[in-house]
């Protein structure tokens, strides 16, 4: 009886399930986690035969409070496991032998899209106790080169992928030559020499080829030219003989074998020709071990011709699991258009932080626990989603807002002086906490003189006898306001009123004391690089690029920031969150700070 209703209940759906997280049934919730704990296999044998992949769910627990360290890393960086994604199945695996690859493409720097489909390859792994390989499907000697090599790897080790080893589909070409010879001899491919125009238009129109009659013999002959690359070789490329009346048009004798006279960046010129991803993957995957190929659902139509391909090559059928592509709005994925902006100039490399690159991102200042986070709080949907940057730039908030420390910086431009008459006779230094509320940010040294620096955007503001408060220091009233003939604020002159409350002024200022060793800033703020949320089909980037993506304020800042480190996340008091980029080298070099956005909207470029 009891698991009975625990079935009704399960079989309700996402209803139950708002109902079981909410507050308002604790004792129907308790009751259902006693039962479903009790009988968790024969339910999850029933709930798989009857009510489908939802499952039981989980048990709703308190979540334990995560520790947070110096530099605001948490403590569980790659755990994975307790994430909302933990739900999801991987249909026909076994623990302990789940076997996956990340196996990206040697052409561009891994992006925030890539970066999806490498943590859930790394989940799967953990929660079914098996591994993940990581392949370089390096086909295409045209578009790769050993850079991409080198970075992708550190990419992937950024992300935290605990891979077990590195291979290359190049490692397989004798193999995979073999198997296209052996698949020719059968029958089951041929060498097609139509002009490739002609060809994409007869695989639309279910028209067969001239060539897919030839003789075994005709196609041998064919193939060796190939392999030579020869003027008759270049000619041609091998296609796999499938339907060409299928309604699946991948399945329309897709090419197998295309000539490249490009030298691999692997292996050199040994080769002429270089299979297609479509022929390789599924023999590579099954010679490999691989139980289950994780691919974006945008490969769905392309199902059917892998596991043709496999069951043609006599080799073991891998699993294929399907997760949406991660889109962002107003950004590019595509690695060719990526690297349109980077052969242009247009940004500073394939680490500019106005990429979506793990490099740029990252350079821009986002934790990579906060983009494991935002990935796996999507799970494995198979719905397409358009998301939105400031989702992930809260969650980044989020885990630097409580540990990075605080500075200082007045703008360079229009920086107006503050006179405080009463002020200390003689500058002083006095030792304040990085954070007010977390320790582990350490300590700084914090001037005071009579004489100190404020934005002239808040100088604007302020009305004479106004009483405004000077943060870390105490209020302080101005007396009198110096403008210029053309009505420009230069001075300021006040006196200090430290016994006044914080809570009665309107107006909190940062500042500056007026000393030679402040250091020069540059404040540095991207944008999207694109006009358009989202390009439609066929419609070109090109006439979507924004004007002007990067925006330079000069600024001044406290002496503490001569000791940043590169990659070292701060807060400027009232102007935000930065990353340092350039550290300081010499007093006449700014150091660089990237603005990193809070999921706010907000930006200083207009």
């Amino acid at each position: 009886m009891h698991i009975t209703n625990v079935l009704c209940f399960v079989g309700a759906g996402q209803r139950w399930e708002s109902l079981r997280k909410s507050s308002k049934y604790p004792n129907l919730v308790r009751w259902y986690n006693s039962v479903s704990a009790e009988y968790s296999d024969a339910l999850n044998e029933v709930t798989a035969l009857y009510v489908g992949k939802k499952g039981l769910g989980k048990q709703v627990a308190a979540k334990p409070k995560e520790q947070k360290s110096a530099d605001g890393n948490s403590s569980d960086k790659v755990n994975l496991g307790s994430r909302p994604s933990s739900e999801i199945d991987l249909p026909y695996a076994e623990l302990g032998k789940v076997r996956l690859r990340f196996a990206p493409e040697p052409s561009g720097y891994l992006h925030i899209g890539h970066s999806k489909a490498a943590l859930l390859n790394q989940y799967f792994a953990q929660r079914y106790q098996g591994e993940v390989i990581l392949r370089f499907d390096d086909t295409n000697p045209t578009k790769e080169s050993n850079e991409f090599v080198e970075n992708l790897i550190k990419d992937v080790e950024t992300l935290g992928i605990k891979y077990q080893k590195i291979t290359y589909t190049s490692d397989y070409f004798p193999k995979l030559m073999d198997m296209a010879e052996k698949l020719i001899k059968e029958g089951k491919a041929y060498v097609d020499d139509t002009p490739r125009e002609q060809m994409q238009k007869e695989r639309m129109d279910g028209i067969e080829s001239k060539c897919r009659s030839n003789s075994v013999e005709e196609n041998l002959k064919l193939w060796k030219e190939m392999i030579a690359g020869s003027e008759r070789g270049l000619q041609c490329c091998l296609r796999g003989k499938l339907d060409m009346q299928d309604p699946n048009k991948s399945l329309r004798d897709p090419v197998y074998y295309r000539c490249n006279p490009v030298p691999h960046h692997r292996i050199g010129a040994k080769y002429k020709l270089y299979p297609t991803y479509d022929f390789a993957c599924p023999f590579v995957d099954a010679e490999e071990g691989i139980t289950h190929a994780l691919r974006s659902s945008e490969y769905h139509d392309r199902n059917a011709q892998y596991y043709r391909i496999q069951e043609d090559m006599g080799m073991r059928k891998v699993h294929i699991y399907e997760f949406s592509r991660l889109n962002m709005v107003y950004t590019l994925l595509s690695k060719r258009k990526l690297l349109w902006f980077v052969q242009n100039g247009k940004v500073d490399g394939w680490d500019d932080p106005r990429f979506p690159t793990v490099q740029g991102i990252v350079r821009r200042g986002l934790k990579i626990e906060a983009l494991i986070q935002f990935i796996l709080e999507q799970g494995a949907s198979k719905n397409l989603n358009l998301m939105e940057w400031d989702k992930l730039w809260t969650i980044n908030k989020k885990i630097i807002d409580p540990v990075c420390p605080r500075h200082t910086a007045v703008i360079e431009e229009r920086k107006v002086l503050l006179t405080l008459t009463d002020g200390p006779a003689e500058p002083f230094v006095r030792i304040i906490p990085r954070h007010k509320k977390y320790d582990g940010a350490g300590e700084k040294a914090t001037t005071f003189s009579k004489r100190i620096w404020i934005d002239y955007a808040d100088a604007e503001y302020i009305s004479v006898n106004e009483e405004v408060t000077l943060m870390d220091w105490g209020n302080a009233i101005v007396k009198e306001i110096i403008k210029d003939q053309d009505g420009n604020i230069t001075q300021l002159v006040g006196v200090l009123h430290l016994q006044g409350s914080v809570k009665t002024t309107k107006l909190k200022l940062t500042w500056l004391a007026e000393t030679s060793e402040l250091v020069n800033l540059s404040l540095v703020e991207f944008d999207y690089l694109i006009t358009k949320k989202k390009l439609e089909e066929g419609e070109d980037f090109l006439d979507a690029l924004k004007p002007c993506t990067k925006k330079e304020t000069a600024a001044i800042g406290d002496s503490n920031i001569r000791n940043l480190k590169q990659g070292e996340i701060l807060q400027l008091e009232r102007k935000g969150y930065f990353r340092c980029d350039v550290p300081f080298v010499r007093p006449s070099k700014p150091v660089v700070l990237i603005a990193i956005p809070d999921g706010r909207q907000q930006s200083m470029l207009k």
